[in-house]
């Protein structure tokens, strides 16, 4: 038995024939049917989600026994697909082969969307068709390729290109977040042990320079007044103002105002921004050459792209790209209005549109842009680590010298 699955509603913004922004709601089987219905009305969309209210009234796609289903590692994705693809290329029957990988496995969730997702199948329903009853498990990329293998009939082949993109993915995401980890675990020790100091040490010392009713150096007296304070009622009124202001701005820039801003901000940052939008631009290629050379059409694959670019400049310049192209246009001189693709790239597309191999060059662009990645991040690394060090040393150090520059000047204080 298998969870029946309503019919959602989804919320979204699009753009009309005049550019003008619409938003609304409405009914479909799932988020690539709703697209796919906006677009037949000559609409471009920016943004489109499962209505909140309905989500927390149905227990449709999505969930298990009306439980949500917890998030699959992207391991526990790129084995399932290219061991599915193996199986399919062996001659074995669909749902015998996803039987076998449920046996196999360990993760709970997975292992109850599979179940219903081979009940589903014996039915006779195609496998992209039950694939999107589940979006938070599939998405629309993982989808449309599976829906362009079944109608190829090579949808081994094209299992085994998802994995691979899976797998490259993947790969480039945790090299950026290993890049970012290192900075991150040391300015928060760093703020550990400085906050442990100002709470814990100084006072101590704070008690005995005040038993001598001396002048203390400038410093000194600063650092027993940030201390007295942090300890103060005060302190605690600070500390959850700022716990405040942080949470404020992550959700504001899940708004779509805050992060159209904020990922503007994010590529002005020295240094980050232009890895950010390498990042972004390696995202989008490889993401653009898998669909089309799987045979998706143009637009639904500018659609997806936009989507999982994961920048919001991306995503617009992919949209109004998508927008052109349906009035006529070409793919290069489209994405060249827009300053956030360099002229590299423009003349790469444009020379595979002119060849027919636009996959082809596609793939090249994200496979430049990963070895330029891994080399940003490899002098970063390199860069970031003494003057993390050199900073913790200023800090800590600092701290120390303040507290005990009074017993420098002991004689004084005495006197």
């Amino acid at each position: 038995m298998y969870v029946k699955v309503t019919m959602p509603v989804f919320a979204y913004q699009a753009r009309d024939e005049k550019g003008a922004t619409k938003k609304g709601t409405l009914e479909a089987t799932d988020q690539t049917s709703a697209a796919s219905a906006l677009s037949q009305k000559g609409m471009v969309v920016v943004s489109i989600s499962e209505s909140v209210a309905v989500k927390r009234k149905s227990k449709g796609a999505g969930s298990i026994g009306g439980q949500k289903i917890g998030a699959i590692p992207e391991t526990e994705m790129v084995m399932f697909t290219r061991q599915l693809a193996t199986m399919i290329d062996a001659g074995l029957p669909l749902v015998q082969s996803l039987s076998a990988l449920t046996e196999q496995t360990t993760n709970k969730s997975f292992k109850a969307v599979l179940t219903q997702l081979t009940s589903i199948i014996e039915t006779g329903e195609q496998l992209s068709t039950t694939l999107m009853k589940y979006p938070t498990v599939f998405d629309r990329l993982y989808v449309n390729m599976v829906r362009a293998g079944e109608s190829g009939g090579a949808l081994a082949e094209i299992l085994d290109r998802l994995a691979s993109y899976m797998e490259a993915s993947s790969r480039l995401k945790k090299k950026v977040k290993s890049a970012m980890s290192y900075p991150v675990i040391v300015m928060s020790m760093a703020f550990i042990i400085v906050v442990f100091l100002l709470i814990k040490v100084i006072p101590v010392f704070a008690g005995i320079y005040a038993d001598f009713h001396a002048k203390l150096p400038a410093p000194t007296a600063a650092l027993i007044a940030v201390s007295d304070l942090l300890r103060s009622a005060k302190g605690i009124v600070v500390g959850l103002a700022i716990i405040g202001v942080i949470f404020a701005f992550l959700k504001w820039i899940k708004t779509e105002d805050g992060r159209k801003k904020w990922d503007g901000i994010k590529l002005k940052i020295p240094v980050f921004g232009p890895l950010l939008q390498k990042v972004s631009i390696s995202r989008f290629a490889r993401t653009f050459a898998q669909l089309i050379r799987s045979g998706v059409p143009i637009i639904e694959t500018l659609n997806i792209v936009a989507q999982s670019s994961g920048n919001w400049l991306v995503e617009v310049a992919t949209l109004d790209a998508a927008a052109a192209i349906e009035k006529g246009e070409t793919i290069g001189p489209s994405l060249a209005k827009h300053p956030i693709f360099p002229p590299m790239i423009i003349r790469m597309i444009a020379a595979g549109e002119s060849t027919g191999k636009v996959d082809v060059m596609l793939e090249k662009i994200a496979d430049f842009y990963d070895t330029e990645i891994e080399t940003t991040l490899s002098g970063l690394t390199a860069l970031i680590e003494p003057l993390l060090i050199a900073g913790l040393g200023i800090v800590i150090g600092g701290i120390v010298l303040a507290m005990f520059m009074p017993i420098f000047k002991l004689h004084e204080l005495v006197q």
